[in-house]
């Protein structure tokens, strides 16, 4: 899995101008599937995720997790986090998870982050969306679950 996780003061998805997921204070997550990524990739970012220390302390050092500041998480399902732009000049999707697999594990993240108390949101898988953020920093890291065990 991969996730561009970016750090919000707000953020808003809409599906065909409805809204289907709006948060405050908290985290923008775009998650993509692989083809080889199993449950252990969706519990390892989702454990990852929830605690990063990325929250200012009252000292002004990012010190605290998404735990800590009860903030809220906004999920969004994007494929072409696997886009290969190495070889021509279109991508190749060769890496990303089939639907079916990719629709699992992402369910199966945001069921992991709900179980920890997480308010979450999400967008709607396989839909065009029109995503809008304050990042607050700016504050973005990637993360790729491929590259952790």
């Amino acid at each position: 899995m991969r996730a561009v996780i970016q750090r919000v003061s707000r953020a808003d998805v809409l599906v065909d101008n409805a809204s289907t997921g709006s948060i405050g204070h908290g985290l923008l997550v775009l998650l993509g599937v692989a083809n080889n990524d199993t449950e252990q990739d969706a519990c390892w970012m989702a454990d990852k995720i929830i605690n990063l220390r990325i929250f200012d302390d009252l000292d002004g050092k990012m010190n605290l997790s998404l735990l800590d500041t009860g903030g809220s998480l906004l999920v969004v399902s994007q494929f072409t986090l696997y886009g290969d732009c190495r070889k021509g000049r279109r991508p190749s999707w060769s890496q990303a998870g089939r639907p079916e697999l990719a629709k699992d594990l992402y369910q199966k993240f945001v069921e992991i982050v709900r179980r920890q108390g997480i308010s979450t949101q999400t967008g709607k898988f396989q839909a065009m969306m029109e995503v809008t953020l304050t990042n607050d920093g700016p504050v973005t890291l990637l993360l790729d679950s491929n590259k952790s065990f």
